[in-house]
């Protein structure tokens, strides 16, 4: 077992990291210090998080419903919230679902739902070759194919009206509010992960309109978006074909919606 790296004054560590912004000051020291192999390492991730680096690139790894996944710098830091998309997906899926996880970033909810669906078949896409390689190295061992492309567009023409659960975390922030995200997203991950465009809901328009295609009879799309966004997100899903409900949950602080293609 590896010990300390070196003498340090942990209140000295924990009091720069709070002084620089960050609200877990005291989880983080140990995580930075269980990090570092020697003096040199811990001087460099300091400095680097108090610059600003999330704290995931700088360990290379996030806890997302209970497991590590590798996030690779750039890649979207998967949030706690999209803990929600994993729940909805067991509550409206039935056994042994063919699943799609678009916009699947380091893969982290592909990880999740592969361990709490047991799918027949999974599939993960994502637009952005850095999320893509780093999804790979996540499901490694899974049986899972992650495609690179734009939504649906990479997918084997085949699945086409076959798939019984469409799962997105969709860039959903309008372009706009962007620029006032924290420094750690805007200034890290890839703005193609984050902006939805005017109104957010650019993206996730197009995933209900090409789900209603993809979607066997019975199936579900689950999404996340705003709080303030689901009227509007609703009213799209609707035009599409499909049937949505709105879920929240507040220990998450997160906002789903489920869409499902009528029988």
């Amino acid at each position: 077992m590896r010990g300390p790296v070196v003498s340090i004054d942990r209140l000295s560590l924990v009091s720069r990291l709070r002084a620089a912004g960050c609200v877990y000051a005291e989880d983080e020291a140990e995580l930075l210090l269980a990090a570092a192999d020697t003096p040199a390492v811990l001087a460099d991730l300091t400095d680097r998080r108090v610059a600003g680096e999330p704290l995931e690139y700088l360990l290379g790894w996030a806890e997302f419903c209970d497991r590590r996944i590798a996030v690779d710098p750039g890649v979207f830091v998967p949030r706690a919230r999209t803990a929600l998309l994993v729940e909805l997906a067991a509550e409206v899926t039935g056994p042994a679902p063919a699943v799609v996880d678009l916009c699947c970033g380091s893969g982290a909810t592909t990880v999740a739902l592969a361990h709490r669906l047991a799918p027949r078949w999974l599939a993960a896409a994502d637009i952005d070759p850095a999320a893509v390689a780093c999804a790979r190295r996540n499901v490694a061992g899974l049986a899972v194919e992650v495609y690179q492309g734009d939504l649906f567009a990479p997918l084997p023409a085949r699945w086409r009206g076959r798939l019984d659960l469409v799962v997105a975390n969709a860039p959903y922030v309008p372009t706009d509010a962007v620029a006032l995200m924290p420094p750690e997203a805007r200034l890290h991950e890839a703005p193609v992960a984050l902006d939805g465009g005017p109104d957010g809901l650019a993206v996730l328009r197009r995933v209900g309109a090409e789900a209603a295609d993809w979607l066997a009879p019975g199936g579900h799309l689950v999404v996340e978006a705003g709080v303030t966004q689901v009227t509007a997100l609703c009213a799209a899903f609707e035009a599409a074909g499909l049937v949505p409900d709105v879920r929240q949950d507040e220990d998450l602080d997160g906002t789903a919606v489920t869409a499902r293609r009528p029988d």
